[in-house]
């Protein structure tokens, strides 16, 4: 389902983070963190500093590109894409805190809000004092399920090659190879539920500011990230990002995001 289409206040977001600065690993264990579906955003005009802005929808917690619908009386079966982890950071100016954000693909969430077939990489910036960490997570989930770990090493700078499949409304298979590493992990999920089944009428690749118990966490600054090889599949005919909605994160009337089809095949997200 669409969540509230109220916006959720930076001062909330940066008070809930603060204090609770733990691991990525911690927090997606006590399962309270979980990706969205797109929540339009509804807040203040603001300035709007993306050029030709006229073609982007504006959300508060998704950015980057989504197919809305499969070809006539088809549905999407499987999306996979490749991306570089960024070297993530604080906003500028920000103190000692905890910021993040995730890349991933998805079947389902725009359009179709039941459910959400969805596999990627968290990446999380903790800063304090003069100290500045980064963390990586690999997750999977489908959504409305909260998300879970896979054990899986992830630095910046490494190419992750992600996707999901799904055999039926009720059953698929996520998987994420680490391609500079040669390491792979996959796991074959049902539906949490009888109102969970996928539709098969989106297709995504997006990076998140993800929510994490009940509101959405800080967003960190994670530069650019590049989908290259994205395709969406269905049970006879392949497409790429060609015509794909581009969305931005826009938050108290600031854009965030600044999302650019590069190719039939590749989709760039900026952090602004």
């Amino acid at each position: 389902m669409k969540l509230s289409l109220s916006l959720l206040s930076n001062v909330f977001f940066a008070t809930t983070i603060l204090a609770r600065p733990h691991s990525r690993a911690e927090r997606r264990a006590t399962r309270t963190l979980k990706s969205q579906p797109l929540i339009p955003y509804t807040g203040p005009v603001g300035p709007d500093p993306v050029p030709d802005s006229s073609n982007v929808q504006y959300s508060d917690n998704w950015s980057g590109a989504v197919l809305t619908a499969p070809p006539a009386g088809q549905t999407f079966n499987a999306v996979s894409g490749t991306f570089t982890v960024p070297t993530v950071s604080p906003p500028s100016g920000a103190g000692s805190g905890s910021w993040a954000s995730s890349a991933w693909v998805g079947i389902d969430g725009d359009t179709y809000g039941n459910a959400i077939l969805q596999t990627g990489i968290d990446f999380t910036v903790t800063k304090s004092g003069g100290s500045v960490s980064q963390s990586f997570q690999a997750w999977y989930e489908w959504y409305p399920n909260n998300a879970y770990n896979f054990a899986m090493d992830v630095s910046a700078g490494d190419v992750m090659a992600i996707s999901v499949h799904s055999t039926s409304a009720s059953a698929g298979t996520v998987t994420i190879e680490n391609v500079s590493t040669g390491a792979s992990v996959s796991k074959a999920l049902t539906a949490p539920g009888s109102g969970s089944h996928l539709g098969g009428q989106n297709a995504e690749w997006i990076v998140e500011d993800f929510e994490e118990g009940g509101s959405l966490v800080a967003l960190s600054n994670f530069g650019t990230v590049t989908f290259t090889d994205c395709v969406a599949k269905t049970s006879s005919e392949s497409l790429g990002v060609s015509g794909a909605t581009v969305i931005d994160i826009k938050q108290n009337g600031n854009v965030e995001t600044s999302v650019t089809i590069e190719s039939s095949s590749s989709v760039q997200i900026k952090y602004v």
